[in-house]
């Protein structure tokens, strides 16, 4: 069969990224120490960094400097955002407002990623990935998407396949089998893709949830003094759906569309986290790829850049991501941010991060595939349909013969000649 790649002018969509702010709970070492709240959550749209407050306490009838004086700098900055999740926000509801809103459009052949991004402690992984008990996006999606495919089997042929890889210490791996590192493709057609990495066909979603706990397990994880099981890599979860319609033609649109659900490594200093050695190593792996991250987002989202280069090869990971920012790919950055003064400097540093990621724009296009069938297909593609319209003949005379019947011009049987 021959493949050819198709897109009407009225699929091209012009898309903003998405971009969603989820404010954890204060952890016990918040809630016991001395640390004020720096994000004030003002409604679904919009939250205050740092806002004013007044800066002593008393004791005794006399003013005391607050212990937590040096974390607030009363910045008072206002942040719009598509969504704002505060700290009693459930998985649920970040996963209708994200993922959810992008299935239908996946099922009509466009790309699509969600992306978490985020200091090491701030929710990322618990957000992408949960629990058995509490189930993350990732579970979330994949049910609804088993649920929507069931809806139309009747109609299309789908055909699912999964990836799941880590980026560490710039290097890729597969998360679902023991191989070594994997090189990093581009290809006209097929766009960016891992040379060697599996793909698997699971056959429902409690299957997907079986292959996301083992990968997860396999990812590289170190203690921190932030986190006691830190993901030191970059996670990425990919989905393929193919589609095509059941009746037989010799001319067929088959919809392709690839979903990325993104959990990446902890954004945070290295002071932070007390870092040393291999860990200390590992981290400045993880902060390199995030500012490659950060500057393919600051060109992207730069007014002026009409031809500007782009600098995706700067890392592995923004090669990964260059079809998911700024190309053919609706995308969702959702943000984890610590409410505490405790880690001031990596919340301001993300909701930076995240303003300025509101400002990407791509053109998305509808994945369409044209197959024009080989000459020796006609003749089973033929067959097919002098079936189904031989089928279609013999209903119409039944009903006909019915109709007859109940006009009393016609007393036969009808099912008689029906069958015959």
């Amino acid at each position: 069969m021959h493949f050819m790649m198709s897109a009407t002018d009225e699929e091209n969509v012009c898309n903003h990224i998405k971009v969603v702010i989820r404010v954890r709970p204060e952890n016990p070492k918040e809630r016991n120490g001395n640390f004020q709240n720096v994000v004030q959550v003002v409604d679904k749209h919009i939250l205050v960094f740092d806002p004013k407050v007044e800066e002593v306490s008393f004791f005794h009838g006399k003013k005391l400097p607050n212990r937590d004086i040096t974390k607030r700098q009363n910045k008072d900055l206002k942040f719009v955002f598509d969504a704002i999740f505060d700290e009693h926000s459930t998985q649920l509801e970040i996963f209708e407002d994200t993922t959810k809103t992008f299935l239908d459009g996946f099922l009509n052949g466009y790309n699509c990623t969600v992306l978490a991004y985020g200091a090491t402690g701030a929710g990322k992984t618990h957000t992408m990935l949960g629990s058995p008990e509490d189930p993350g996006v990732m579970y979330l999606s994949m049910m609804e998407l088993y649920n929507s495919i069931d809806r139309i089997k009747e109609e299309k042929h789908c055909a699912i396949a999964v990836s799941y890889l880590e980026v560490y210490n710039e290097q890729i791996r597969d998360l679902l089998v023991n191989s070594g590192p994997l090189a990093v493709r581009e290809d006209p057609q097929k766009g960016v893709f891992v040379h060697g990495l599996t793909l698997h066909q699971p056959k429902s979603a409690d299957e997907i949830l079986q292959m996301l706990d083992y990968g997860n397990k396999n990812r590289t994880q170190h203690p921190t003094d932030v986190n006691a099981s830190s993901s030191r890599s970059h996670a990425v979860f990919q989905i393929y759906l193919r589609q095509q319609d059941k009746t037989a033609s010799i001319n067929q649109n088959v919809r392709v569309a690839k979903m990325c659900l993104i959990d990446l490594a902890g954004s945070e200093r290295a002071s932070a986290t007390k870092s040393k050695g291999t860990i200390l190593r590992e981290g400045a792996n993880i902060n390199r790829s995030l500012l490659a991250l950060g500057n393919v987002i600051n060109a992207l989202a730069d007014p002026k850049r009409k031809n500007q280069h782009i600098p995706y090869r700067n890392s592995k990971l923004t090669r990964l991501l260059k079809d998911s920012l700024g190309g053919n790919c609706r995308t969702i950055i959702i943000a984890a941010i610590s409410p505490s003064s405790l880690f001031f400097d990596d919340t301001y540093n993300t909701l930076k991060y995240a303003n300025r990621a509101k400002d990407i724009k791509s053109s998305i296009t509808s994945n369409v595939v044209s197959l024009d069938s080989h000459i020796s297909q006609y003749v089973k593609i033929c067959k097919q349909q002098e079936k189904e319209v031989s089928l279609l003949l013999s209903l119409l005379i039944t009903v006909s013969l019915f109709k007859k019947c109940r006009n009393k011009e016609l007393s036969i049987d009808a099912n008689y000649y029906a069958l015959k």
